[in-house]
């Protein structure tokens, strides 16, 4: 077996919404643990940090419930994709706004957030059929 057939066997589109909740839950965890480092090091509001630690750990609560449930309604999946998106598109938003503020860390971390948060929009929308049913 290649290891591109073991890759498509392993199936990572079932383990996406998992992954989504993974990711956010640590984020805000790691933000609001080290709230003050993140401030000095991103120059960025306090209040506008735990905004976004606070956004991530309801996202996590959010997409980790989905993972367990066996069959999942394709509008709940839907809104996933559509609140990913719109994160996305804030967080790039925030990049703008607080350009002239922030540190090269700060805007780093907003436009990677954009990223990585608009790809899972992006895949979760493409896999939408496998994500309704496990």
């Amino acid at each position: 077996m290649t290891k591109i057939a073991a890759f498509k066997d392993m199936d990572c589109r079932r383990n996406i919404l998992f992954l989504d909740g993974i990711a956010a839950s640590c984020a805000g965890v790691i933000a609001l643990s080290y709230i003050s480092w993140l401030q000095d090091l991103h120059k960025l509001p306090k209040e506008l940090l735990v905004s976004i630690a606070l956004i991530n750990l309801l996202y996590a609560a959010y997409s980790l419930s989905l993972s367990i449930l066996n069959n999942r309604p394709t509008i709940l999946i839907i809104a996933l994709v559509i609140a990913n998106s719109i994160w996305s598109i804030n967080c790039l938003r925030l990049a703008y706004n607080y350009a002239d503020i922030a540190s090269l860390f700060g805007l780093l971390h907003l436009l990677g957030e954009a990223i990585f948060v608009g790809t899972l929009a992006y895949l979760e929308w493409r896999w939408r059929g496998a994500l309704v049913k496990r």
